[in-house]
């Protein structure tokens, strides 16, 4: 995953690479000039000598760090393009996914894959320039520096890094599962966070505050004992590498000393050895730092790309071709939809025909597949046997977008999107004027507490609408459906907010915009489906009846029981 971001940065990859081994070049070559001062320089009084090496290891370092801070801003910026690249990956294949795979993941795992996982694999990418790149380099030229000051000695090496080596490996080996095993419950604690977040007015109506406090408290505790674990290990990580470094300090000075009593070694080799040591150590402590990185980063490069390796369930067909300018006729034929591994379809056996210039209405018990019959005709979902034809063309062989355009939708979920009124109103028709907004909204029964806004259009709309009432929502998403004049309308039980009188008027209002049009209605009281041409009744998925009201009512004994339960003894009298 890594490497394919990469891949169109070569050049600048080229250049950190460059930067990094001239830094490395540049500190490796320090202590040997050190050492010349001191044996050349002061221990023969040469001052000379002193001067011009000083001069050298001034310039060498004023080099060295001007390659390194341009490699590491370099690496920064590379690391920040690969996760802007890798969240917008992320973000369009999540665009693309059905409700069938944004339910497999959860919404909180979406988030947490996209923000934290993305952030590891920006830290692990950054480590590895600024990091693995320098630690091989610097290891191997230690030693090689190390042998060229005194070869006995070096013999130190044999001892220091396999002990270092191993400890290391120990922990990070035991840290894996620990870093797996976090991350799943980072997205357990956004899952609970994430619902009781949208569920507060739910949590504190019941009194169940002190319950979802106890749930959690489950879900932190779990992650804090994982985090803790792996912060215990952590713990121990570097007092090891110190306690090597020391060690290690101590066996050279000692030895070294001995080797410069025996006159086999000079006062400014023992220097830049040990200076070579501290150097191939620190190279050793930065690649077992990545190796430490590394594990929580592959988990995370596993979560990312189980999405990116999902496809949809809803694509574009081989040859799909663009909507012709057809009417907007519907025709179900035979058609069902069961979710992967579901004991029965949700829906099964529907067949019927909506013609334009007629509302087909829908009604049924709850759990009856109404919002899936609707979702089922965008494409929302996808059919699992039988056909679906718009215009006599069967949806499958079009495209998506140009299907979708076609259909103007307002879910049983009334949303609305942060922005302001005219760009909610927007999302049906991007280029729609004010005059076309504001008849959407005339039309929508919105008007009036539109212009009741101290911002009218320009109103400022929270998240998902919370700032305005539940009837307001479901006005605007009818406006944003309405404003494109789709050839297909479909209402999900779009009605349920609103009061009798404003119902009455909203539906007398869109007559005219939809007399050539096609109206599927999903609702739940009769009063507001009984005028329609075309009333399906479905029951436990299937289709139990169709007709208009008075047939049904005449020989349709679930909708017999649905007026039944709705009306009074008046009113039935009346329906009847």
């Amino acid at each position: 995953m890594i490497a394919r971001n990469l891949a169109p940065h070569k050049a600048v990859l080229s250049g950190i690479v460059v930067l990094q081994l001239l830094s490395v070049v540049a500190t490796l070559y320090l202590p040997t000039l050190n050492a010349d001062i001191i044996d050349e320089g002061v221990v023969k009084q040469d001052t000379g000598t002193i001067y011009s090496l000083g001069l050298w290891m001034l310039l060498i370092s004023l080099g060295q760090i001007i390659c390194a801070i341009a490699a590491t801003y370099l690496s920064a910026r590379l690391a920040m393009t690969v996760g802007r690249t890798i969240r917008s990956d992320l973000f369009r294949k999540v665009e693309s996914f059905s409700a069938r795979e944004v339910g497999t993941f959860g919404a909180p795992s979406l988030i947490t894959r996209t923000s934290n996982d993305v952030q590891q694999i920006q830290m692990l990418t950054l480590m590895s320039f600024t990091m693995m790149v320098t630690a091989p380099i610097m290891c191997i030229g230690g030693i090689v520096l190390a042998l060229q000051q005194d070869v006995p000695l070096s013999g130190l090496l044999l001892v220091i890094i396999p002990v270092l080596v191993i400890a290391i490996g120990l922990i990070v080996r035991k840290l894996v599962p620990l870093f797996r095993k976090g991350q799943a419950q980072l997205d357990a604690i956004n899952a609970v966070l994430r619902e009781q977040i949208m569920g507060v007015s739910v949590i504190r109506a019941f009194v169940r505050r002190e319950h979802e406090a106890a749930r959690f408290d489950v879900a932190n505790r779990n992650l804090t004992r994982t985090q803790l674990g792996a912060g215990r290990l952590l713990s121990l990580m570097f007092p090891i590498i110190m306690a090597v470094v020391s060690m290690a300090s101590v066996g050279v000075l000692w030895f070294g000393g001995l080797r410069i009593d025996a006159g086999g070694m000079q006062i400014g080799a023992l220097t830049a050895f040990l200076s070579y040591i501290m150097q191939i150590l620190m190279a050793v402590m930065f690649a077992l730092f990545m190796f430490m990185m590394i594990p929580r980063a592959a988990v995370s490069a596993e979560r990312i790309q189980a999405v990116l390796n999902t496809e949809s369930s809803v694509l574009d067909a081989a040859g799909a071709r663009t909507l012709p300018d057809l009417d907007g006729s519907i025709e179900f034929r035979d058609v069902e939809f069961s979710y992967p591994g579901a004991e029965a379809p949700v829906v099964s056996g529907l067949s019927f025909q909506a013609k334009p210039g007629t509302t087909t209405a829908v009604i049924g018990s709850t759990g009856s597949g109404k919002t899936t019959l609707i979702n089922l005709i965008p494409r929302l979902l996808d059919r699992t046997g039988g056909n679906i034809a718009l215009g006599g063309v069967e949806s499958h062989q079009l495209t998506l977008d140009s299907l979708r355009s076609s259909i103007g939708l307002v879910p049983q979920k009334a949303y609305l999107f942060s922005g302001t009124v005219a760009s909610n109103v927007r999302f049906g028709k991007p280029d729609a004027s004010e005059a076309e907004i504001w008849a959407a909204l005339e039309i929508a029964q919105a008007a009036d507490f539109v212009r009741e806004l101290p911002d009218g259009l320009d109103a400022p709309i929270e998240q998902g609408g919370a700032n305005v009432s539940g009837g307001q929502r479901q006005r605007l998403c009818i406006a944003r459906a309405i404003i494109g004049r789709p050839k297909v309308y479909l209402f999900d039980d779009s009605f349920s907010a609103l009061d009798f009188s404003t119902d009455a008027r909203l539906r007398a209002a869109l007559k005219p915009v939809t007399t050539e049009a096609t109206v599927i209605l999903v609702a739940q009281r009769v009063n507001t489906i009984r005028h329609a041409d075309n009333i399906l009744v479905l029951d436990e998925g299937r289709l139990v009846g169709q007709g208009t009201h008075d047939q049904l009512m005449a020989d349709n004994p679930t909708y017999q029981e649905i007026v039944t339960s709705q009306l009074t003894a008046e009113d039935q009298e009346n329906a009847a």
